[in-house]
């Protein structure tokens, strides 16, 4: 394909990521490539490289990019009156993303860059920052001195869920219950809050 000089490196960079999701919502990670994204915007592979350093970058900015829809349709419109309600909110943004763009999830949280290679500093900023509405929920379970404790508990917190969706995203959740996804991410809630509700008593 002759190279197009149509679109200046900022607007080659949208139309790409625009492409990149599209496919990988349509046909999964595995489909997305450099040729498919090139093919579909209608320049050579090679000028993805002017843009992107390689597929990993591509891949990661994709990340970035799906984080950030994610913090938008996580972040509360209006204050909730305690953190079961917040956490119940947060559930049901989370889940709603799931059901609306699985492949985006997936390759998400599936995919890892490869050995010695290191997220850059922006992406760690994003994926905090999602982290930080779900501190943020916890926060009335928590003493001003205790930061790091409420840090670790949201991420836990965030990783059970996680678990949960995954086994449920790939067909595994009844081996380990027959409840559905929603019922075991609702118990996994209610007994978290209840354990730090019951250490915040103990205080």
């Amino acid at each position: 394909m002759a190279r197009r000089a149509d679109h200046s490196r900022e607007e080659l960079y949208e139309i790409a990521m625009q492409a990149a999701s599209e496919i990988v919502e349509a046909d999964g990670y595995r489909a997305l490539t450099a040729r498919n994204v090139a093919d579909a915007i209608g320049y050579s592979p090679g000028t993805l490289y002017n843009v992107f350093e390689n597929l990993d970058d591509m891949i990661v900015h994709l990340n970035g990019r799906t984080l950030d829809t994610l913090y938008d349709r996580l972040t509360p419109r209006e204050a909730a009156a305690t953190p079961e309600a917040d956490l119940n909110r947060l559930l049901d943004g989370y889940l709603g993303f799931l059901e609306d763009h699985p492949n985006l999830w997936n390759v998400l949280f599936e995919y890892s860059l490869p050995t010695g290679k290191e997220a850059p500093d922006w992406y760690a900023r994003k994926v905090n920052r999602v982290l930080g509405i779900l501190e943020d929920a916890l926060s009335p379970l928590f003493l001003e001195h205790e930061a790091d404790a409420k840090s670790n508990a949201s991420r836990i917190l965030w990783a059970s869920l996680h678990g949960i969706c995954s086994l449920s995203g790939s067909g595994k959740l009844k081996v380990v219950s027959t409840q559905p996804v929603r019922a075991m991410a609702e118990g996994l809630l209610a007994n978290y809050i209840a354990g730090l509700r019951a250490n915040q008593k103990g205080h």
